[in-house]
């Protein structure tokens, strides 16, 4: 951005504290509340009071998720407890608001203060990236969970999605045997054209047994407990998708398989580098408001 203004950063997890940095750095003022269990700067002002950091900011930045919990400010970084309500009431209508993920709650209590609230979460730009830190999470996980090189293994990524892409290329890239699944005729022309094995998502029943490691990305009930028994013992189960999740978890504990949900990546794996993605997302929004400003 090619003006100073002032951002407060309200909420959230290392993302958020990580951003609140980056855009300090970028030579804004900003101001931070329910981030104090995070180290920030001394050029990072935290506040106590919700009213010194929403009053002054030109542009409010609340988390990814927005709620912990129905009607609340999602803060895993601090002890406070914040309605929502009690935010929106102190926004005026001129200042710009981002949040991510934003459920239909939150849109009602924002719709009730007349206010906009702007998803950074549903930019496209924002979802291919965080797909990239979510893919070397997954990664990681797996090195760390396997007794095996991912060199030469046997991988099923369950999932054609952003996701699903960037990890099926992270893993050819480490010399796996990468199957890919999907549902539609073209997704699994795609595979097969990157040099990946296609498989039918709705036809995996005994295609199960020979893979090392299984990877969902599919935000919706796929294995089940018919197909967890067709697993072997040693295969790394790992779900990266969003609730409802797509692995019968419960079904594997009871057959001693080894399943990982591994929830919210990004934030976990690479808290510095989704702090600039979100920082980014937040100046095309903004560029594109001061845009149709122009305009009209």
């Amino acid at each position: 951005m090619n003006k100073a203004i002032t951002f407060a950063v309200v909420g959230g997890d290392l993302r958020q504290a990580k951003m609140a940095e980056i855009l300090s750095c970028d030579g804004h003022r900003v101001l931070t509340f329910a981030l104090e269990k995070s180290e920030m700067p001394p050029y990072v002002r935290q506040v106590s009071d919700i009213r010194d950091a929403i009053c002054p900011a030109d542009c409010i930045i609340l988390p990814l998720p927005v709620t912990g919990k129905a009607g609340f400010l999602n803060t895993p970084l601090s002890a406070e407890v914040c309605p929502l309500d009690e935010i929106f009431r102190l926004i005026r209508k001129e200042q710009t608001v981002c949040a991510g993920r934003v459920c239909d709650d939150t849109r009602e209590v924002a719709d009730k203060y007349g206010l906009e609230i702007i998803d950074y979460f549903a930019r496209e730009e924002l979802a291919i990236l965080n797909a990239v830190c979510t893919a070397e999470g997954a990664i990681a996980i797996a090195m760390d969970n396997t007794a095996i090189t991912l060199c030469n293994a046997k991988i099923l990524v369950l999932g054609f999605g952003r996701i699903g892409k960037i990890l099926a290329h992270r893993l050819r890239g480490l010399g796996a045997d990468v199957h890919v699944s999907a549902r539609s005729h073209a997704d699994r022309a795609w595979i097969k054209a990157y040099g990946y094995k296609p498989m039918n998502t709705s036809d995996l029943g005994g295609k199960l047994k020979c893979f090392d490691v299984i990877i969902n990305t599919i935000p919706a009930p796929v294995v089940d407990e018919d197909l967890l028994r067709e697993v072997n013992k040693n295969c790394l189960l790992l779900d990266l998708a969003s609730k409802p999740g797509g692995i019968d978890f419960s079904a594997a504990a009871r057959l001693g398989l080894h399943a990982i949900w591994a929830l919210s990546l990004p934030g976990e794996a690479a808290p510095f580098t989704s702090g600039e993605i979100i920082r980014e997302t937040i100046y095309n929004i903004l560029h594109e408001k001061e845009e149709s400003s122009w305009i009209t």
